[in-house]
């Protein structure tokens, strides 16, 4: 990196500085964890993708794709259950959990379950996201402390304080809009890389010729999911990545946040509509780039030298320094801090409204000016604390992509299958619903550590099978009622069918275009 390179950089935290100062006059919860409903369909779907597909998509996945042993195209599967639960959100569980005018979406579980599910919930959604987030940090800053040449300590500060800054003053309107902006950059990134990893291995003709065939691979019937060296199957992927996405944008207070700024159920609905299409392109394109890129990695040996055989993710920040011209890095670099910031700061925010909502305001009114001052304490707490933890945590995986939804998916089918409970079953009642979910995240920890044989991806289903069976069970066995019923209330002709057609046809199109990926290449 050169000089031209560092001003860019800079001009860019600078900027995100003043757009944080720019949405500072915030009143109240409606306005800094809401932005005041405001949003529309696009920023808020563009601000949803910018966080799911963060740095670590941008420089983990392509690594999957390029690089690791039993990779390839095979990561495409991540993304065949997404219109799919995109369309069980809009129809059975989000419309509910939306119009009962939460800020939490843990506040709605009190209202059916009690007080104690709700602090449950919300208690493991605050530490799971606070460590991932910390993990997301910690591996950012060790890939780009290994191409910027600058120590450890400085770039875990750099990305946590800048984002610390414009999420405590702009609240939800900064963390939206900055999203946008973030998500641009990224994506001009990936094509950016894309563009020159073709011309380093010979034009796409070439990379034709010398790509590997086992990587072009996407779906495999065969691959259950039951036995080791049978990950990324269809089925586990399909089945288990439907409670997987229906869990984090349905209950992950990180996203349903997003849902909740909308102005109104059709907006809502739109932004729902698109998530679902926009997801496989975005997707495609950057795993395109990892398949070219890691072409480039074995017919260049030197490049191969730079990168670690048991650190796969520096593929992406290596190319990059190496192969890209001055400027174009510093743009590049750009990208991989804004994609992390993204993540980091839709993450201090909805920690902070969760422990805000259900753990201070809960039990007594909070004038505005007490809730603004909670809210940002809080933010400052939780943004002090992932940013700590970053210097204390350590490798937990091949790339780190992985190891992240490894460990969300220990919670995501149990939290999703007590949302279910909540919203759908009018029998099961608080007690059930706790012994359900702690029963359920028991049996998915007995699997990590017993069976490991088992694809973690089938833990999402197998957790919320287990939750929902026992909830049910303990009904029964136990005397108890929720605090109100289940909420449930749609009729056949208000489902928005449209919506529902579009996202089921574009679910057959991107499997037949998988199936048949390998002949493209042909």
């Amino acid at each position: 990196m050169n000089t031209l390179d560092l001003v860019i950089i800079a001009i860019y935290l600078v900027g995100l500085l003043l757009l944080g100062r720019m949405f500072r006059n915030n009143q109240n919860s409606k306005d800094y964890f809401l932005g005041g409903k405001q949003f529309g369909w696009l920023s808020l779907s563009i601000s949803t993708l910018a966080t799911q597909l963060s740095a670590i998509s941008f420089v983990s996945a392509p690594a999957f794709v390029g690089l690791k042993e039993g990779g390839g195209m095979t990561w495409l599967t991540y993304e065949f259950a997404v219109p799919l639960a995109m369309i069980f959100l809009m129809v059975f569980l989000i419309p509910t959990l939306y119009t009962s005018g939460v800020v939490s979406v843990y506040a709605y579980l009190e209202k059916r379950f009690g007080r104690s599910t709700r602090l449950l919930l919300s208690g493991v959604f605050q530490i799971s996201r606070a460590f991932g987030t910390s993990v997301m940090i910690y591996a950012i800053a060790l890939i780009l402390t290994s191409v910027m040449a600058i120590p450890m300590w400085m770039t875990i500060l750099l990305i946590g304080i800048v984002t610390l800054i414009y999420s405590l003053q702009g609240g939800m309107k900064a963390v939206v809009y900055g999203d946008v902006i973030q998500m641009v950059i990224l994506f001009a990134g990936m094509v950016i890389c894309l563009f020159f990893g073709l011309q380093a291995v010979g034009g796409w003709d070439a990379f034709l010729q010398q790509v590997d065939p086992a990587r072009l691979e996407v779906v495999n019937f065969d691959k259950l999911g039951f036995q080791k060296g049978e990950e990324f199957g269809f089925w586990p992927m399909l089945l288990g990545g439907f409670f997987l996405y229906a869990s984090y944008y349905g209950t992950d207070q990180s996203q349903v946040q997003r849902l909740f700024s909308a102005p109104n159920l059709p907006t809502l609905k739109k932004t729902l509509l698109w998530n679902g299409l926009l997801r496989f392109p975005i997707t495609l394109v950057y795993c395109i780039m990892g398949l070219v890129i890691g072409t480039l990695v074995v017919l260049n040996p030197e490049f191969a030298q730079e990168i670690p055989s048991n650190k796969p993710d520096l593929m992406i920040p290596v190319f990059i320094r190496d192969f890209l011209p001055h400027g174009v890095i510093g743009i590049l670099m750009v990208a991989i801090f804004s994609a992390a910031m993204s993540s980091l700061s839709s993450a201090v925010n909805s920690l902070s409204a969760a422990s805000v909502e259900d753990f201070f305001a809960s039990k007594k009114e909070l004038s505005d000016k007490e809730y603004m001052r909670y809210s940002k304490y809080t933010v400052l707490f939780w943004g002090v604390l992932c940013i700590g933890f970053a210097f204390f945590t350590g490798d937990i995986a091949e790339t780190v992509i992985e190891a992240i939804n490894k460990v969300g998916s220990l919670f995501y089918g149990p939290i999703l299958a007590t949302f279910v409970a909540a919203v759908g079953i009018k029998k099961i009642h608080g007690k059930a619903a706790n012994i359900g979910l702690l029963l359920g995240v028991a049996v998915n920890v007995y699997l990590w550590l017993f069976v490991p044989s088992i694809f973690w991806f089938w833990w999402n289903a197998v957790g919320a099978v287990v939750t929902l069976g026992s909830a049910l069970l303990f009904s029964y066995l136990l005397p108890g009622k929720g605090e109100e019923t289940a909420t449930t209330d749609w009729s056949m002709e208000e489902l928005p069918w449209r919506k529902i057609g579009i996202l089921l046809l574009f679910f057959v199109a991107i499997i037949v275009f998988s199936i048949k990926f390998p002949s493209f290449f042909s």
